[in-house]
């Protein structure tokens, strides 16, 4: 009896200690997301497409004045303010893909 007592406690002994340095490895459990109800969802896809229009529109005029600029300069020069146009309609359309894609 006492050397299966031994052997069970040998045993035990090599394998708890391997158990808890596996179990101290996992990374801690993150709390899922909470729930969102189907009207809050509907909510924030209507808020989005009324943010994705107005920066459509302004990413219209943006682009119809680059135009307008880039047609009055010459083909040597380029103004600040044409650079500076381009980068604010960079800007709109990665915020109108952001949000085309989110969903």
């Amino acid at each position: 009896m006492k050397p299966l007592i031994l052997r069970v406690t040998i045993a035990l002994g090599v394998t708890l200690p391997a158990g808890l340095l596996l179990f101290a490895q996992l990374p801690p459990q993150e709390d899922p997301p909470p729930k969102i109800k189907r009207a809050q969802i509907e909510a924030i896809l209507k808020d989005d497409h009324a943010k994705s229009l107005q920066d459509a529109a302004e990413l219209m005029r943006l682009s119809e004045e680059l135009k307008i600029e880039l047609e009055k300069g010459s083909a040597h020069t380029v103004s600040l303010a044409s650079i500076r146009k381009t980068e604010e309609i960079e800007k709109l359309a990665k915020r109108i893909r952001g949000r085309l894609k989110r969903y």
